[in-house]
């Protein structure tokens, strides 16, 4: 909800569609060009290969080091503890790589319903300071080929400063009662303007859009198809890809790093009916499921304090409680804008870990419980392996900046190597699912994330039970 620079003529001006005939599954594919565009940006692939063959040739020079580190360590009793908590640690992820690469192979994406098998729907899009991006939004949606006489559509302004009420207005006058628009009298949070928009809905399945997202004109129809096929769908997980990616850099990399957390994680997990958090931007909700945990949702505290974030991965955490199934559509696609500033990226990051910290704490209470008939093995490693991210963050960072003081260069050469191993999978990924050269940018994101950005989980974790968007103060002066 930072930038205002993508908009809808943008969007329809630079994808296309594609039918796959052989099995009636929506493709859409950018159209992006091979070359980067702008200078600035071929200076930062430059200087990303740059470091890392410097990385390599420092692990070239210096892994002798790194063995005699190795005996060292071996040498004392506490040595041989750490390497053995980081052999454990190593051979999981592997192995827990290995899990979800065949979980992904097994993933299938549900075909898209027929009109007379579509259920009615309420498509609620809460808004603040969005302008006129919001319009854009708003009429995306109205092109949706679903059936008209079975949808809702209604939007929230929540206490916006600028002229995004405006704009709803505007786009009401075009939409006519095929759009309800409402207005809270003061700025309240996010959860307070869904929770207004749950009350209002009649829809027996609540859709939720970010007022700063587009969808394609099939992603409603393919969205909702799961619970036509599945009586223990709960909840479904949207295809999220970045809207702004032409120009700036941070979105290009957040592009890449989308297309591997949703279309590789959200599939895996969707193959085991445990996607852990349906994202904000694009997510559906089976009626009773929400209104069954609506009150402990709109109440929800953390420490005391009421829960003003991750409102998504609340919500997702108390359906999967009830015992239903959360799934991911990778047909069911939306474009959103994402923070071009690293500000407003780590301000973002900071808000996801504080949030998926409260939600792990809260999925412990429950997921080595009898809270669903259908198999709990499938969930509980993906729950051990989030848990264990946050359990090592600390032990990590320091082990981290021991290694960086001990031997600064050995520490780029091992991690310039890690990096290629890890990001080449991402850019293969990316490469075979949207036949364009920008999966490199992988790299970069690589790069920024480990020199830059490892400091958020810690973070994230010693201030867990602060509230606050974070993001809505860059919000507001745009």
């Amino acid at each position: 909800m930072i930038s205002k620079k993508a908009t809808l003529k943008d969007f329809l001006s630079s994808t296309k569609s594609k039918i796959n005939t052989h099995t009636g599954n929506f493709n859409l594919f950018l159209i992006s060009e091979s070359k980067t565009s702008s200078s600035l940006n071929k200076i930062v692939l430059l200087s990303t290969f740059s470091l890392l063959m410097l990385g390599v040739y420092f692990f070239s020079v210096f892994h002798e080091d790194f063995e005699k580190f190795n005996a060292y360590q071996m040498s004392s009793s506490l040595g041989i503890t750490f390497i053995a908590i980081a052999v454990f640690l190593f051979a999981f992820k592997v192995l827990f790589f290995i899990f979800k690469a065949y979980n992904y192979y097994k993933y299938k994406p549900v075909a898209s319903a027929s009109d007379q098998e579509l259920p009615t729907c309420t498509v609620i899009v809460p808004a603040y300071n969005e302008g006129k991006q919001v319009w854009d939004t708003l009429m995306s949606i109205s092109k949706s080929n679903y059936p008209k006489h079975k949808i809702q559509l209604i939007s929230i302004d929540d206490g916006s400063k600028d002229d995004t009420w405006k704009w709803m207005q505007d786009a009401k006058e075009k939409l006519g009662d095929r759009l309800e628009i409402y207005q809270q009298p003061e700025n309240q949070g996010k959860r307070q303007a869904l929770f207004r928009g749950f009350n209002l809905a009649t829809g027996d399945i609540y859709i939720t859009v970010d007022s700063d997202s587009i969808v394609t004109e099939d992603t409603l129809r393919n969205l909702v198809s799961p619970f036509t096929t599945n009586e223990h769908c709960g909840a479904v997980a949207g295809n999220i890809r970045v809207l702004n990616n032409k120009k700036e850099i941070l979105p290009k990399m957040l592009d890449v790093s989308f297309v591997l957390s949703f279309e590789f994680v959200r599939s895996a997990e969707s193959n085991l009916n445990s996607v852990l958090c349906t994202p904000g931007a694009l997510a559906a909700y089976k009626s009773t499921a929400v209104h069954k945990c609506l009150p402990e949702w709109i109440n929800q505290t953390f420490m005391g304090t009421p829960s003003d974030i991750g409102e998504d991965r609340a919500l997702t955490n108390m359906i999967l409680k009830q015992g239903k199934h959360v799934l991911f559509q990778k047909d069911a696609i939306a474009y959103t804008n994402v923070p071009e500033q690293y500000v407003g990226l780590y301000k973002m990051f900071i808000r996801w870990g504080r949030s998926n910290v409260r939600e792990s704490l809260e999925m412990g209470k429950f997921i080595f419980t009898n809270f669903r008939t259908t198999n709990k093995s499938g969930i509980r490693i993906l729950f051990i392996s989030q848990f264990l991210k946050i359990l090592m963050s600390y032990p990590l960072i320091i082990a981290m900046l021991f290694f960086v003081a001990l031997h600064p260069l050995l520490f780029i050469g091992s991690t310039s190597i890690s990096i290629l191993i890890i990001s080449t999978f991402s850019v293969l990924f990316f490469t075979s699912r949207y036949k364009t050269t920008k999966g490199i940018w992988a790299y970069s994101y690589s790069i920024l994330y480990t020199f830059a950005l490892f400091w958020i989980t810690p973070y994230a974790i010693a201030t867990a039970s602060k509230s606050g968007w974070l993001t809505r103060e860059l919000n507001a002066v745009k």
